[in-house]
């Protein structure tokens, strides 16, 4: 065991991310504690099991506050598993930490754990160590085999839709860094999407019966319909007249676009909304004839769905505008290493 700033590493883990085993769920038979935790499957259930890494710096502001910080470690790994169908149970935490800061483990853990509570997912066990800020959490889950949604299933044919709203969180992030001025109000509502976005587990499960591919949207609504494409082998069109109505909650489309317009470029909007990143919503294919068990789907999970585009048989990606001419542009999704 080594000390961190006055305060041990097991003193630490038992201080801020032991929990009661009343706390574990019915999936997890032994968890923080020993070399190994252990879990238990439902009888005929698959694993679905995930990784994200946040560095400082590079995923989020120093600076910023932990107790979202806390959130979104997990809400990133949770999106994986909503874009899988599958249930969440359990995770681990490796955290790196430049000192063992009480003011800041405390909300960091509570932020973690508020979110683990209401998806029904424990902490089972992990690693701390002394380093530049690093969170990387392992999150496991279960699905019934044969009902896992995977990127491979899309049609020709089929209808494009994404969850919720698309690039606020990219536009939160070109204010914070000084690229684009936006009003108080609006800039609190993208931020909260960049620094607290909302894992779509209960619309995952609900679509489980009704997708044929799913990904969710992590580094940008085109690279990750990409991934759908490239897997299924077939092409899309997206109409990027509706996809601009879901940037910034509505923002857009009900009467703000006149101070979009004369501070950013539609371009520029285009580029937040189409392959901004941190988005955190599903995009997902269904066929045609599924379009009312679709909407079952949104208003069971209590999550808000629009049809942006549909599957083509021939490959490419292709964006038009309202009236459905091809829209130029070059819009590159989020890469680590490009």
């Amino acid at each position: 065991m080594h000390s961190v700033a006055g305060l041990g590493e097991f003193e630490l883990i038992a201080r801020y991310f032991r929990r009661p085993e009343r706390a574990l769920g019915a999936g997890v038979a032994l968890g923080v504690g020993d070399d190994c935790a252990l879990l238990q499957p439902t009888p005929g259930m698959q694993w679905a099991v995930s990784s994200d890494m946040l560095v400082s710096g590079r995923h989020f502001f120093p600076d910023v506050d932990p107790r979202t910080l806390g959130h979104k470690a997990l809400a990133v790994n949770l999106s994986d598993l909503a874009a899988c169908g599958a249930r969440p149970l359990g995770f681990t935490l490796a955290l790196a930490l430049p000192e063992a800061n009480a003011a800041w483990l405390q909300p960091f853990s509570e932020g973690l754990f508020a979110l683990a509570d209401a998806h029904g997912c424990a902490l089972v066990g992990g690693d701390t160590t002394r380093g530049p800020l690093n969170i990387c959490i392992t999150v496991f889950g279960e699905v019934p085999p044969s009902q896992a949604l995977l990127r491979s299933g899309a049609q020709g044919g089929d209808d494009v839709y994404v969850s919720g709203t698309l690039g606020d969180a990219a536009l939160a992030l070109q204010c914070l860094q000084g690229k684009v001025h936006l009003p108080p109000a609006l800039l609190t509502q993208a931020r909260q999407r960049l620094e607290q976005p909302t894992p779509r587990v209960a619309l995952g499960l609900a679509l489980r019966e009704v997708a044929s591919a799913v990904a969710d949207v992590s580094d940008g609504l085109l690279g990750d319909l990409g991934h759908i494409l490239q897997q299924s082998g077939v092409g899309a069109t997206l109409d990027a007249g509706i996809a601009m109505h879901l940037l910034a909650a509505g923002a857009y489309s009900t009467g703000a676009s006149g101070l979009f317009s004369s501070q950013m470029p539609v371009a520029q909007l285009l580029q937040c909304v189409l392959a901004g990143g941190d988005d955190y919503e599903l995009v997902f294919t269904a066929p045609p004839d599924r379009a009312a068990a679709v909407q079952a789907a949104a208003l069971a999970s209590d999550t808000p769905v629009t049809r942006i585009g549909r599957i083509d048989a021939a490959a490419g990606l292709r964006v038009v505008d309202g009236r459905g001419q091809p829209l130029p542009g070059d819009w590159k999704s989020f890469d680590h290493f490009a």
